[in-house]
């Protein structure tokens, strides 16, 4: 299967790949002064998707290899929700990849390469259609909505009967 690459148009344009079938667009003769139809060649550049794996150098192992896409949680240490506002893609952990403590600096060390590897998307939607167009595996995890109990200064000084409520202060 052999593949072509066709130039970029106004630079912006991402180049496509042609497999070997595909009807690709006439280039204009030297000579020619008439235009060219941009959107149709577009359209029929379009009309002939190739699945992003077929053309990825990535390892073969890395396809069937389970994604989980999650929206992450605020630092327990942080009152602010900063770095939560996105859907992150990460690789689940891969059997047999134990981990070991590095014997020159003391840092944990593991043979699983894409352990630290995430992608961020704005929405869920996403992040399933990029993991779909790569044929990975992948489960959503949705987030879990905090519950926020109603709070008043005013109930700190409310009569409750029974004991007396000592707060101690040194």
């Amino acid at each position: 299967m052999s593949l072509r690459l066709t130039p970029l148009l106004r630079g912006a344009a991402p180049a496509r790949l042609y497999s070997a079938g595909a009807k690709l667009p006439a280039a204009p003769a030297p000579g020619a002064t008439g235009s060219r139809d941009v959107i149709r060649e577009q359209q029929e550049r379009c009309s002939v998707p190739l699945a992003a794996d077929q053309i990825s150098d990535a390892p073969p192992e890395l396809r069937q290899r389970p994604v989980r896409i999650f929206k992450p949680s605020k630092s327990s240490n942080t009152s602010g929700k900063s770095g939560t506002a996105h859907w992150r893609v990460d690789f689940d952990i891969l059997e047999g990849s134990a981990r070991w403590e590095n014997p020159l600096m003391g840092w944990a060390s593991s043979a699983d390469y894409m352990q630290a590897t995430y992608l961020k998307f704005k929405t869920s939607e996403d992040a399933v259609h990029f993991c779909e167009k790569q044929n990975w595996p992948y489960f959503v995890q949705q987030p879990h909505a905090p519950r926020i109990p109603p709070k008043s200064y005013s109930a700190n000084y409310d009569y409750s009967p029974g004991k007396l409520r000592l707060h101690q202060t040194k």
